[in-house]
């Protein structure tokens, strides 16, 4: 393509105003990219907070539907619900996770029920349940695959029946996607999205959310890299998601977000399907620290940061930024 030449051309022109600024800018960022995660906690009238992330929160199911009206009222479309259960009511099998009245089913009804038109993503995986961390159960020190994905099946339906619209497979098992939607049809859950954590990878950026969950502090020095993806492949990523559309992802995920924009970029150039990015906690306490200590400038950082996001494929952004940038964005 043939370009002009200085001093003719002065790329400068389009930059020097903000209306031109407004007109040229070829990534733009709305509410409607939002996706709020939150934490939920048995109790009543409980904000707790998470030491390793500051200004986030662990409710209890009354705190938490304000909260969820607080989004309606920002107009974000959805959140994401993740439980942190007391030790005591976690064991080696995840067995709290094949409750219909447990913790999430219980935050989910009471949500829908003053939150109607609200989004709700719900993750299937164990870890939450499990009194050793892993998403799945463990058999001869491995976290066994099929009986794993049996499970999260039964725990996906009990998620539907109690008001969750998006069922989020979080756990990295072979097939669970293809099972989980067999098991929602089967249960008459047609219209329930998947959303896949398609490209998980083995991140050091998930320490704060464990913390906030109470879950993985006996992981051990190995993690979950048996299951979660190696950070250094991105091919494997691109087959990955290409499975978990074979088998009925509606949606997928990459995870964690700013590390992995290339990854996110791949999907969407590949298969052009809604890509999802994750900016996880670790992505969060880092600005957040950095800000508390005057080095970075918290609303610019944050904001920039959703930009690259959508600059590189991303059809939403799960974050726990949500309400502030929502505000923003009403205020202009």
């Amino acid at each position: 393509m043939s370009r002009g030449h200085f001093p003719s051309t002065r790329m400068r022109r389009n930059r020097m105003q903000s209306f031109s600024r407004r007109l040229m800018a070829e990534t733009n960022l709305t509410v409607d990219d939002l996706i709020w995660p939150m934490f939920v906690i048995e109790g009543q009238a409980i904000d707790d907070p998470i030491a390793s992330m500051p200004g986030q929160y662990r409710y209890s199911i009354d705190r938490l539907v304000e909260k969820a009206s607080e989004a309606v009222a920002l107009s974000i479309p959805a959140i994401a619900i993740f439980p942190a259960l007391d030790s005591s009511m976690k064991d080696a099998d995840g067995s709290g996770a094949l409750d219909g009245n447990n913790l999430i089913c219980r935050a989910v009804r009471a949500v829908k029920n003053v939150c109607p038109d609200l989004g709700i993503i719900c993750d299937v995986a164990l870890d939450p349940f499990t009194d050793h961390g892993h998403d799945g159960v463990i058999r001869d020190g491995m976290v066994a695959n099929d009986e794993t994905v049996d499970i999260l099946c039964q725990q996906a339906v009990l998620q539907a029946d109690a008001g969750c619209d998006i069922i989020a497979p979080s756990d990295m098992m072979d097939g669970r996607v293809g099972a989980v939607r067999t098991a929602l049809d089967k249960a008459g859950h047609h219209n329930v999205i998947i959303m896949s954590y398609a490209a998980k990878y083995a991140s050091a950026f998930y320490g704060p959310f464990r913390d906030a969950v109470k879950a993985g502090a006996s992981l051990g020095s190995t993690g979950k890299s048996s299951y979660q993806m190696d950070p250094a492949n991105s091919d494997e990523a691109m087959h990955e998601i290409g499975l978990d559309l074979q088998e009925g992802a509606d949606m997928v995920i990459i995870k964690p977000g700013m590390p992995y924009l290339d990854i996110l970029n791949r999907a969407k150039t590949e298969f052009g399907v809604p890509c999802i990015a994750y900016q996880v906690s670790g992505e969060y306490a880092m600005i957040l620290a950095a800000a508390e200590n005057g080095w970075l400038d918290q609303d610019r950082s944050m904001m920039e940061s959703m930009v690259a996001f959508k600059r590189a494929g991303a059809d939403a952004v799960i974050t726990y930024f949500a309400p502030q940038i929502a505000t923003i964005l009403h205020s202009k």
